[in-house]
Parts: C-alpha cells; structure tokens; sequence
C-alpha cells in the first residue's frame, strides 16, 4: 500500500514538472506558492535550500545602514517572511517523510552568536535594530529587587528603628539644649517687655483676681455643704 502511494505520488510529481516545463519551457523553474503544492522530498529540500540562500542574501544587505529607513524596513520585512516560508518548507518536507529541521537545524543567530530578539515573533536583522522605535526593544530591563519575606524585614528592625538609641551619639542633646536656650531667651526678653509697659502687673492683678474669686467661690461652697448637713 505504501508503495503504492510512494508510486503515485512520484507519478504525480512527474506531472507537475511536465506542466510547469509546458507552460514556461526553457525557463527557470519557479518555486511553487504554496508548498502543499510541491510532492516530491527532493524538490521541496530544493526549494528551502533556496529560500535560505535568499535569506542570507538579505540579510548580507541589510547589513549596510546607507540603505536608508524604508529600505531597511522592506529588507527587514523579506527576511521574515522568508523566514516564514522557510517554516511552511520544513513542515512540507516532514510530511513528505523527511528530516525535521525544526528540531535539528541551526538557529537564526545574529553576529554576536546571540539569539535574535523579537517582538512576538517577529525578528530584526543589520541595521534594522538601530531604527528609531527599535533600539528600545533590544534594552534589557533592570531585574526586579527580589521580594522580601516576614524574616528579611525583621532583621533591620533594632534600637535604632523604635528610637530608643537616638541619644546615644549627642546630636539630640545638642539640639535640644540649643533650643531650650532660644527659648528661655525669648521668655525673658518677653517678661521684661511687659514690665517695661506695665502688662506685667495688669496679669499679676488678674491673676490675684482669679485666685480670690476661687477661693470665694470654695468658701461659699463649704458653707452651702453644711447647711444642707445640719438641716
């Protein structure tokens, strides 16, 4: 049965080359469009080799960054859907009974033998990664600060973080010395301001008023108490 197949299959890959021979004789042979369209192992292992001479074609020019921006762009856009076309080949190739180049076949690598990186899946190759717009995506991000548990933030919790050795080093004590002075400076030079313009005496007396108007206050409260005990 599977010889069978095998018998038509090359049979009909025959005829596809008689077909394309007929319309366009003496030609170069033109890769098919769709690469379901292609039958024959050899042919389809013709046509990816192919694609990645144009690949590395391309990606030789882009390299030159005289190319201009949109020239660079529309390079840049070829390669990846060659690249693209390459895959469908290789997918081809494994149903025909081939190799899988997806597993074993070299990866796209830049220059620096890094691989390239892309924005969901799309790569840029040369001068491409300069463009405006681009440069961003190849800036590597500031690793996160690992977080911290319960225990890690205990540790730099000491004396230090409730306050209790803030007098230890003087400054404290200094400051507060310094504004203790300042104010005692200024409680003095406000008592003799209001002696000098008699204010001082006024809240003396007000003062005086306030304490005998208690203490009538407290006689009479007194005398009120033991009226309501002798009654």
């Amino acid at each position: 049965m599977a010889r069978n197949q095998e018998k038509a299959l090359s049979m009909l890959s025959r005829w596809y080359t008689y077909q394309r021979e007929l319309h366009n004789p003496g030609g170069p042979e033109k890769r098919p469009y769709l690469a379901t369209e292609c039958h024959s192992l050899q042919e389809a292992e013709k046509w990816r080799h192919q694609i990645i001479k144009e690949i590395a074609r391309k990606v030789s020019q882009i390299q030159n960054a005289g190319l201009g921006e949109f020239r660079i762009r529309d390079l840049n856009d070829e390669i990846n859907k060659l690249i693209r076309e390459k895959g469908h080949w290789q997918d081809r190739i494994v149903e025909l009974g081939g190799p899988n180049y997806h597993k074993i076949g070299p990866k796209m690598l830049d220059y620096e033998g890094k691989e390239l990186p892309g924005n969901r899946g799309y790569k840029y190759f040369g001068a491409a990664k300069d463009l405006p717009g681009v440069r961003e995506l190849f800036e590597e991000e500031p690793p996160k600060p690992p977080r911290k548990n319960r225990g890690d933030l205990m540790k730099d919790i000491d004396a230090y973080y409730y306050g209790y050795l803030d007098d230890e080093d003087g400054v404290l004590m200094k400051l507060e010395e310094e504004a203790e002075k300042k104010a005692r400076h200024l409680a003095v030079e406000e008592w003799k301001l209001k002696k000098e313009t008699g204010e001082l005496d006024k809240e003396l007396e007000e003062e005086e008023r306030k304490e005998r108007e208690e203490e009538e206050k407290r006689r009479k409260e007194i005398q009120e108490k033991k009226r309501e005990e002798d009654d």
